[in-house]
């Protein structure tokens, strides 16, 4: 038997994420993470209705495949530097990445649990058991070096509130940051419905139009560039190569916008 983990809500929605990588690192392979494969392999977990979600699927894929694309060119620039992965969830980033001297893996108390029995981790990787709301930036202990802050499939449950709060903690913590976040337009947030996070009772409440629009919440924070999640959509389907020329579908795909502390 494997093991039972019981969750609801938000933290649920991370054995979703982590299957859509296990099942696409054991097929098609445009991704590889073999963490996944091996999590997977301990659940005991009903996962039929992730398997009948095309649509989490490929979102959770091409935001992987974008977002480490992203990463590693990031560290390649900056050796040595510290990351910090907000609502990490079960998240293998750490384990496909390399070039960084310190990981931090935050997310709830509840989810920290299920992943400190999965994914029991320490060295160059930590583990930070807080809200992302929270103060958390005293649990960094590295000053003066690069940080690379990652918050992947979490704007979409919060407030406009909550997402500047989160930056404020960013930005009193560390003199230079870049920031990697994941936002969902506004349209989308309203009227998208994925099958097997709505079977966790999790409900998508924000969005926000683009990266300037973004910006213009935050207080000394500036957009640099964004990534729609065609990009990686491109890389399982050829036909978003051609989608991707449209502005109405980039418009409405969910985004990786990068932001630097200013």
């Amino acid at each position: 038997m494997g093991e039972r983990i019981r969750l609801s809500g938000v933290p649920e929605t991370m054995l979703q994420t982590v299957y859509a990588r296990a099942k696409e690192s054991r097929g098609h392979g445009t991704i590889h993470d073999a963490k996944a494969e091996e999590i997977i392999e301990k659940l005991d977990y009903d996962f039929s209705l992730a398997d009948k979600d095309a649509a989490m699927h490929s979102g959770v894929i091409a935001r992987t495949i974008v977002l480490d694309r992203l990463t590693k060119e990031w560290l390649a620039k900056h050796p040595g530097a510290v990351v910090v992965n907000i609502a990490c969830g079960l998240d293998t980033r750490c384990y496909r990445v390399s070039g960084y001297s310190h990981w931090y893996n935050l997310d709830l108390p509840e989810t920290m649990a299920v992943r400190e029995r999965l994914l029991p981790e320490n060295d160059a990787i930590s583990q930070i058991a807080m809200s992302a709301t929270d103060d958390w930036g005293g649990k960094i202990s590295e000053q003066n070096v690069p940080v690379l802050v990652v918050i992947e499939g979490l704007t979409m449950y919060l407030s406009t509130k909550d997402v500047q709060q989160i930056f404020a903690v960013i930005s009193r913590r560390f003199e230079k940051a870049t920031v990697f976040v994941e936002t969902m337009s506004p349209m989308m947030a309203r009227r998208f419905k994925e099958k097997s996070i709505e079977g966790t009772h999790a409900k998508f409440s924000w969005g926000v139009k683009n990266g300037e629009a973004l910006a213009a919440l935050l207080a000394g924070f500036q957009c640099r560039e964004e990534h729609s999640l065609i990009e990686g959509m491109a890389a399982f389907a050829p036909i978003y190569k051609l989608l991707d020329k449209l502005s109405i579908v980039r418009n409405i795909s969910n985004k990786i916008i990068v932001l630097e502390k200013m």
